[in-house]
């Protein structure tokens, strides 16, 4: 049923271009684990190892924190339609802000998201695909516009504000550096 990889085949690619959603786990050695789902046309496949997402503003900042401190991360992407199929990518990433380089030569790879964070650099070490027949087939609509539509209603500086109100500081109290060039 299910194998594992040491990388992204081209199906396996394909398979991810057409996702319109896909999941996110990150965690310390300590406190809360993290799951979010993800989407608006945020993730790019640069290589058969690497990915890159752009992330989005949030009720938090558990990623950011979380990286600084662990750089492990999973990504799961889910067939809701088509064949069954269930993709984790394990691997190691680094997330970079609006001040940083890798931010100013990968952004242009996304469209100009309003609310837009930060970028992750994602380096996969392993691939495993499961079965996924006990994931239910569903019909996808459409993708949701409320966080465009609350980013643009703030505007740069209200993003900032809720930045500095809501994503300074994980659930666990640990830092996000999203304002700070020196990160801890």
């Amino acid at each position: 049923m299910g194998k594992q990889l040491k990388e992204l085949t081209p199906k396996l690619t394909d398979f991810i271009k057409k996702q319109p959603m896909f999941f996110v786990g990150t965690s310390m050695q300590e406190g809360k684990i993290n799951i979010s789902p993800k989407g608006l046309d945020s993730l790019r496949v640069l290589n058969e190892n690497r990915v890159v997402w752009l992330n989005l503003t949030g009720s938090g900042n558990e990623t950011a924190a979380h990286l600084l401190k662990q750089n492990r991360m999973t990504l799961m992407f889910c067939a809701f339609e088509g064949p069954p199929l269930i993709l984790r990518l394990y691997g190691t990433a680094n997330i970079y802000h609006q001040y940083d380089a890798f931010w100013k030569e990968h952004i242009s790879l996304f469209k100009d998201i309003p609310g837009r964070r930060q970028l992750i650099d994602f380096k996969i070490d392993l691939v495993q695909t499961s079965c996924g027949m006990a994931v239910p087939l569903m019909d996808f609509k459409e993708e949701r516009q409320g966080l465009i539509d609350w980013a643009e209603n703030k505007g740069e500086d209200g993003i900032r504000a809720y930045w500095e109100k809501k994503n300074t500081q994980s659930l666990d109290g640990h830092d996000t550096a999203i304002f700070k060039k020196d990160k801890p």
